[in-house]
This record gives structure tokens, C-alpha cells and sequence, in this order.
């Protein structure tokens, strides 16, 4: 039985982190050069271009005639492919290891499934007493509105069912039990990505939740502003505004990710009055370092969104060739700590396998290591178990 070690080294100086990763580019729309701007604008017109197989562009991408034929000619029945145009051009073709490319393009590695890994790692379905909504804390629920995203990162903690089916057209059951459960205060609207819904449907969503008297804030889980910037219009904004408090974390995990366009994105939210997270999954030769972190918490705060959570990677089947350390994840946290502005930090969280909820993992955290297994207490005081 051990502790968990902490790192020595430190980022001593901010000018440490590489300037470029801190720049915000503009998407080179190279394979839609000859696109108007008017569609290539249209958040519609994203999406009806997504790429759902590689071999559509294989001739013209150049990186990807290098690629896996598994990549190719993908048959993962788990999770599909898709990405919207606009993020394809964000691979760096001159970078065999991009960030943006090992995020969303598949690999062989997803077929490969570890006995730690699981369909429903945080077992959602056991704390759905309605399909398409979750209640693991008591006072909030979270509620899945859509099976479709922009894009797909290829490390999805709900790839049993994102990407598969279409939108949840019918949300009587799961409003009803919000309205019958008095103890309900939030609301968090995920799935896949609620904003990828048209204006009117969300505005429904928001509206018949909005008359729950008990329900006092609502929050979306989205990465839209990042896959599909263009969705952040006027009128969503609007739309968004009609039902504050409400509140957007958007998941970001590495510096590239934040161009011009998602800059753009992210302000028009906030000058909406919506205060913003994000929610990042550490992700092995990704953004497992402490200055590719340091300029995402940067890049972050300069868009007016605060660091909230570095999430541990999920035990989702096929993902393990995604998952860093657990040390690793508590290293940067320190490595960041004291030597960045301290709301620009995020906590670095472990959603436990099997249901036991969220638990930030720090260096006052009791934390035992047993049997390759790390072992604390989740907010119920309850011990919980994750491999390492």
C-alpha cells in the first residue's frame, strides 16, 4: 500500500509555454477553399457536409493516404465517424501526432477492449428511473436530449448510444419526473450535443423546463463552439438569454482547438450573459503536458471561459490508448498551481467506474494505492475504486 508521488519540476516561467500554441489562427478552409463564404458560414450547411467516411477525401488529403486502412474504410458499429468540415481543416497535415486528428479520426486501438473498460462506465443506465435522464446527485439530473453530436471525439463516454438514433423528440416522461421531484434545483442538458438542435427545439427544451418552479438553474454540456462555431448565431443567443440563469461548459481539450472562429464563438456566448466552463479530458500524447495545459487554461481565460474540470479519461470500451495516468493528471494540476492565475486552474476530477461519482483528486486528497487500484471517498463518503 502507497500514496500517490508528486512531481518536483515545475513550470517556473510562463514564457516556458511555446507562443504558438497560445496564438488564435484562423481555420484554413484548404479542401473548401472553393466554398462561399456564405455556406461555409451556414452551421447547416456544416453539418450536411460532415465527413462520415474517410475515403471521401482520401485522394485529396495527403495524411491520409498514410493513414490505417482501418481508418479508412472505419466499421466501428460502436461509435461512428463523422467531423464537420470546418474541424477537418484544423489537422495539421505536416504533423503525424496532431492533437486535432488523434481526437477524431479512428484508429485500430478502438477495437482493442480492456477488462477495466465498459460499455456504460459511469453506469448511467442504474440512476435512470426514465430513459434519456440521469439522476446520480440528488439535487440536479442530467438530461440527454439528442444521440447526435458535430463531430465525434473518439473517446466518447456515451459511445454505446451517441451517434446512433436521432434526437429525443418526445421529453414528457423525463419533464414530468423533473416536475414531480421537488428536490431537483439544476438541470444539466447534454446527450450528445444539445446545440446542434434548431432554435425552436431548444428554445421548447428550455421553456418547459424553465415552468418548473423548483428548478432554479439550467446548464449545457456542448462542444459545438469548438466542432461548429458557426452554430453560435444572434438568434441562438437570444434564445439563450430568454432563460437565465443559465450556464455553458464547454468541453476543450487542447490549445489548437481555440481558433479565431471559437474565440468568436465563445464571446457572443458571454456577451449573452452566460457564464462559461469548460471541461477537459486529459488525454495521453494529447495535452498530457503541463505547457500544453498552461496555454489552454491561458487561451481559455483570454475567451472569458473559466477552467473547471480535467476529467481522468472514462473506462469507455476502446479508449485506453487514450488514458494517461492517474499521477500524470495530479502532476500538471501542481505544475500549474501557484504559477498561473489561480481561477485558471481546474480540478482535476476521476468519474469512478460503476457509479461512484465525481471526486477531485488532489494532493489533500486521501488517496491509497492498492493492488494497482486507487481507492478514496466520493461525496456520500463512500469508498471508491479505479484502476491505475
Amino acid at each position: 500500500m502507497k500514496g500517490i508521488s508528486f512531481a518536483s519540476e515545475r513550470i517556473t516561467n510562463v514564457t516556458d509555454v511555446t507562443k504558438d500554441l497560445k496564438e488564435f489562427k484562423p481555420c484554413n478552409r484548404s479542401l473548401w477553399k472553393n466554398s462561399s463564404s456564405k455556406n461555409w458560414d451556414d452551421w447547416v450547411w456544416q453539418l450536411k457536409h460532415r465527413i462520415t467516411d474517410l475515403s471521401q477525401i482520401r485522394d485529396s488529403v495527403d495524411w491520409l493516404k498514410l493513414e490505417e486502412p482501418f481508418n479508412v474504410s472505419i466499421r466501428n458499429t460502436r461509435l461512428k465517424f463523422a467531423v464537420t468540415p470546418y474541424f477537418l481543416c484544423l489537422i495539421d497535415p505536416m504533423n503525424p501526432n496532431c492533437p486535432i486528428k488523434k481526437q477524431v479520426i479512428p484508429s485500430t486501438h478502438e477495437s482493442k477492449f480492456s477488462p477495466q473498460e465498459f460499455d456504460d462506465p459511469c453506469n448511467e443506465q442504474k440512476y435512470s428511473p426514465v430513459s434519456n435522464l440521469v439522476h446520480r446527485y440528488p439535487d440536479r439530473v442530467l438530461l440527454l436530449v439528442t444521440n447526435q453530436c458535430a463531430t465525434y471525439c473518439r473517446f466518447c463516454t456515451r459511445s454505446r448510444m451517441v451517434s446512433h438514433g436521432r434526437h429525443v423528440n418526445d421529453l414528457s416522461l423525463q419533464i414530468e419526473y423533473i416536475r414531480k421531484n421537488k428536490n431537483i434545483r439544476d438541470v444539466l442538458i447534454s446527450g450528445g450535443d444539445p446545440l446542434i438542435l434548431s432554435d425552436t427545439r431548444l428554445d421548447q427544451i428550455l421553456s418547459q423546463i424553465r415552468r418548473i418552479k423548483h428548478v432554479e438553474i439550467l446548464r449545457i454540456g456542448t462542444r459545438v463552439p469548438i466542432f461548429l462555431p458557426q452554430r453560435i448565431t444572434t438568434n441562438l443567443c437570444n434564445v439563450l438569454k430568454a432563460y437565465h440563469p443559465i450556464y455553458i461548459n464547454v468541453h476543450i481539450n487542447h490549445p489548437n482547438e481555440l481558433t479565431l472562429e471559437s474565440k468568436l464563438a465563445l464571446e457572443k456566448l458571454a456577451d449573452a450573459g452566460v457564464p462559461l466552463g469548460s471541461q477537459t479530458v486529459l488525454l495521453k500524447g494529447i495535452n498530457d503536458d503541463p505547457q500544453i495545459m498552461m496555454a489552454l487554461v491561458h487561451k481559455l481565460l483570454i475567451c472569458r471561459v473559466k477552467p473547471y474540470y480535467l476529467y481522468h479519461c472514462d473506462f469507455v470500451k476502446g479508449s485506453s490508448h487514450f488514458r494517461s495516468n492517474i499521477e500524470t493528471g495530479i502532476n500538471i494540476i501542481n505544475q500549474l498551481r501557484g504559477f498561473t492565475t489561480g481561477f485558471g486552474v481546474p480540478e482535476f476530477v476521476i468519474d469512478f467506474p460503476g457509479g461512484g461519482g465525481k471526486v477531485i483528486i488532489g494532493s489533500n486528497k486521501s488517496l491509497i494505492i492498492k493492488n494497482k487500484t486507487l481507492e478514496t471517498e466520493n461525496y456520500e463518503h463512500k469508498k471508491v475504486y479505479c484502476p491505475i
